[in-house]
């Protein structure tokens, strides 16, 4: 049975300096993200089209989504397989390009997932599982570009 999931945040723009749109350079990119019940988030454009470097940009949101994502499935299959995970940390890249009309879109992401387990004979499918996670990952289903994975996994007994 399918089964359909809905999203509701708001969006609030909060740079209006007093002038609002009245040129491109006249008015910041600040906005606030907000999830019912959740802590807001303080968003910008990305430096380079006249945000503020200390908030997050739709951007890195975005990217965060398909690691956050990956991770979650990541997690769930090892733990259906009976693999101990005990750690996991990924420093996520991706690839933007713009277009000459001044539009873009991303062309990669590489998830470098740093996994740690507790059985070492479990190593290869530990590994394995990523890409299994990745063909379940709703955000990665949705991207119209690759996302790979470099993976290192080790294994510490006790962890």
């Amino acid at each position: 049975m399918d089964k359909t999931h809905h999203y509701s945040l708001s969006v609030e723009w909060t740079g209006n300096k007093g002038m609002g749109t009245k040129d491109y350079r006249s008015y910041e990119r600040s906005h606030i993200i907000s999830v019912e019940n959740k802590v807001a988030i303080e968003g910008s454009s990305d430096p380079g089209f006249r945000g503020d470097k200390t908030k997050h940009s739709p951007e890195e949101l975005f990217v965060s989504s398909i690691a956050a994502c990956h991770m979650l499935w990541y997690l769930h299959l090892c733990a259906d397989a009976g693999i101990i995970v005990t750690g996991y940390t990924d420093h996520a890249t991706a690839t933007m390009i713009e277009t000459p009309d001044g539009g873009g879109r991303f062309t990669e992401v590489i998830l470098h997932p740093v996994v740690t387990i507790t059985d070492q004979f479990q190593t290869a499918t530990a590994e394995a599982l990523h890409q299994k996670a990745n063909e379940h990952c709703f955000i990665a289903n949705s991207c119209n570009f690759p996302i790979h994975h470099q993976s290192v996994i080790s294994a510490k007994q006790g962890a």
